[in-house]
């Protein structure tokens, strides 16, 4: 790249925080698109076309190939095809801030882990608690996951108000939260193994391996290999977004052409006179060719990748699973249920309780370090947020549910969600009101004693 005068001058760590930003761009922006979506399924769940409304989405579609059916409901295609996207992006954003960013010292990545792993036990431990010896055992699962959209969307509020390592260090919880969850559908929530299709799918995963050794570097390629592995994890019995997280974490950090290989080229481009360039010139052409595959292979593939897909997943995929799974028929339903209370007793309490006092286990053993700024207050107001499941619980509740129940699981998650958003954000407003207070006095205090 061409340094110019007219810029500020480029530093490695930019490498490092502007994909970062623009990842927290698009999750503020896709949380309130999603805010959007909830409340439109919600509306049209309980108007006069709700029959219609619901029933477009068990539409089936597919093919049939003899004796082989792909034939899937049009809600089955969006929660295990499209979402598998939706966890691809996930693990690239994790492989690259484990890799190349913040989360590289190991200390600071043990904090938001073990954060997620209470965020796990202490809300899976009050739902079974609760709901021991009654129906609704099996859906253990929904509490477990946090929304990150809506947790990124939610600190959006505050702006710079909020210190930066509090959205790291949540962007990070809620990354390991749902890769966590997304492992426990896989095996806890799958059918019956059929082991040829699922050797097929690891053989697909090798394959891939293969040709990244290989050095091939086609998208297209790529894709077609993923699809693959996708439709072989789908006929396995193991849950086929599983197929996401593992390409994913697969994906390489590595650039391919280094910036002082990439100014060579380009400059050899640009050492031709303007004008000079002939039409029918090859090597000139030739030259142009490979200055563009420069330039892109100038990225390393998880961040190609991720800005390829992560618009797709906020702004397309993640609507269309609101729409398709948050439509609830809310007469009759009773919140004082079982599972109603024991998914919003998870969401509220557990998720506080598991992700603030495993975090503070792990800083006071020396397992994990507080990040700068970030203070326990500040985590507190976090952990509440962490019990924005939305996405996730509803997609595990899905599995987990038999129609009957459905219904009362999904307003008990939103209900959970709802009331966790609102405390977290509460929390927040007396503590940024508080900042903002203490640092106009100092203000106010520095200008007295200039005069």
């Amino acid at each position: 790249m061409i340094d110019d005068p007219m810029t500020l001058p480029h530093e490695a760590a930019d490498s490092i925080t502007k994909p970062f930003a623009r990842f927290l761009k698009i999750e503020a922006a896709a949380g309130m698109l999603l805010l959007l979506a909830v409340l439109l399924a919600l509306g049209l769940a309980n108007s006069p076309w709700q029959e219609g409304f619901l029933r477009f989405w068990e539409t089936p579609i597919g093919l049939t190939f003899g004796s082989l059916d792909f034939t899937r409901s049009l809600r089955h295609w969006i929660n295990d095809g499209l979402m598998t996207l939706f966890f691809f992006v996930l693990s690239l954003e994790l492989k690259r801030e484990l890799v190349l960013g913040e989360l590289r010292n190991p200390r600071q990545a043990a904090l938001p882990f073990v954060g997620a792993l209470g965020g796990m036990v202490a809300p899976v431990s009050l739902y079974l608690v609760i709901i021991s010896g009654q129906p609704g055992m099996h859906g253990w699962g929904t509490v477990m996951a946090t929304d990150t959209a809506f947790v990124i969307g939610c600190l959006a509020l505050f702006g710079s108000r909020i210190p930066p390592t509090l959205r790291l260090f949540l962007l990070s919880l809620a990354i390991f939260d749902d890769v966590g969850a997304i492992l426990v559908v896989a095996f806890g929530y799958g059918e019956a193994l059929n082991w040829l299709a699922l050797g097929l799918g690891f053989l697909g995963i090798g394959i891939v391996a293969g040709a990244s050794r290989l050095g091939i570097r086609s998208v297209p390629v790529y894709f077609l290999l993923g699809a693959a592995v996708w439709l072989c994890f789908d006929a396995s019995g193991v849950h086929a977004t599983i197929a996401g997280v593992i390409l994913g974490l697969m994906t390489p950090t590595r650039i391919w052409v280094s910036d002082d290989r990439l100014r060579a080229i380009l400059g050899r481009v640009l050492a031709v006179p303007t004008g000079d360039r002939q039409q029918g010139d090859a090597a000139s052409h030739r030259d142009l060719r490979q200055a563009g595959r420069a330039v892109t292979e100038s990225l390393s593939p998880v961040e190609r990748l991720e800005m390829m897909l992560h618009p797709w997943v906020g702004f397309a995929i993640m609507p269309i699973f609101a729409l398709a799974n948050a439509g609830i028929t809310i007469q009759g339903v009773d919140l004082a249920q079982p599972v109603s209370l024991a998914i919003i007793v998870g969401l509220v309490v557990g998720k506080p309780i598991g992700v603030l006092g495993f975090s503070w286990i792990a800083v006071r053993s020396g397992l994990a370090v507080l990040a700068p700024g970030l203070s326990w207050p500040f985590i507190l107001a976090g952990s509440f947020l962490t019990g924005i499941g939305f996405t996730m619980s509803l997609f595990i509740a899905g599995l987990a549910f038999d129609p009957a129940m459905l219904n009362v699981a999904k307003l008990g998650i939103l209900s959970g969600s709802a009331i966790a958003a609102v405390v977290g954000i509460l929390i927040l407003l007396g503590l940024t009101r508080r900042t903002r207070r203490i640092g106009m006095g100092r203000v106010a205090d520095d200008a007295g004693h200039k005069f």
